[in-house]
């Protein structure tokens, strides 16, 4: 049978979610986890890849196995063999031929900056520090500019393996919370580096280098050169990544049999 995954992970440590040759990834861990759960190899297959640094909330991973343990509790049983800051949020059974890349998606990205003179000891290892003043209610008119069907050839960073740059949005925007000014955004699919790029061009549209008019402009470049800097890693969190159609409960209600938590 299937079983997806819900990973949330503190990116801090890790060299992205899939599996790499120069450091650990979080793949690797959640691997040997399954691996000691179940007592042979175990591969997953993730959603998204997220880059060194990037936290996460929601992404998920699939894997394939035959077990007696009921899929809601697969995820107890594997929190109980992972590091404090890699988390099953929930586990369930899906068809076959689920792939958590290839249905259609609805992700959700927030990038995080403190705002303030000094960086917050708490919250530095998932926030930017940005010390310089930043303009929210121009930065979330920019933001406002991405939503829709647009090229974001401008926003996408080299070495990109994506057929089209074209990708739609279905909600950005920024907001302050007190000394935190945080971008959210939501949209079928993002390029390399997209959302980080986008941050930092809104940083430079909120310091006042840029009026909110010039997102339109940038867009329409499609160019990377025309848009701001690559925003650093630590602050982006991938919230969610929703199946709109697909809906796995439909096909699978959980039933009481079978609440063991390991392997017998």
């Amino acid at each position: 049978m299937r079983i997806k995954l819900t990973v949330a992970y503190d990116g801090t440590n890790y060299h992205g979610y899939q599996s790499q040759v120069n450091g650990t990834a979080v793949q690797d861990v959640l691997e040997k986890a399954l691996e000691e759960l179940f007592g042979e190899p175990v591969r997953t297959m993730g959603a998204s890849r997220t880059d060194a640094g990037v936290h996460a909330l929601g992404n998920v991973a699939v894997f394939d196995r035959e077990t007696r343990i009921a899929p809601s509790k697969i995820a107890f049983a594997l929190n109980a063999r992972l590091p404090g800051d890699i988390r099953i949020m929930d586990s369930c059974r899906v068809t076959d031929d689920f792939h958590p890349r290839f249905q259609s998606t609805v992700k959700t990205y927030e990038y995080r900056m403190r705002n303030c003179r000094f960086p917050n000891p708490l919250t530095r290892s998932i926030e930017t520090h940005v010390y310089y003043p930043l303009d929210a209610e121009k930065m979330n008119e920019a933001a406002k500019r991405i939503i829709g069907e647009h090229d974001f050839a401008s926003f996408a960073a080299s070495g990109f393996s994506s057929n089209t740059t074209v990708r739609t949005i279905y909600d950005a925007g920024v907001r302050r919370e007190g000394d935190c000014v945080i971008f959210s955004v939501t949209g079928n699919g993002f390029l390399y580096n997209m959302v980080r790029i986008l941050s930092g061009t809104l940083i430079e549209i909120g310091t006042g280098k840029y009026p909110p008019e010039k997102m339109t402009a940038i867009l329409e470049a499609r160019d990377r050169s025309a848009a701001g800097p690559t925003a650093l890693a630590k602050g982006l969190v991938l919230k969610e990544i929703r199946y709109p159609d697909y809906h796995p409960e439909d096909a699978f209600p959980e039933s009481s049999a079978g609440e063991a938590v390991g392997e017998k």
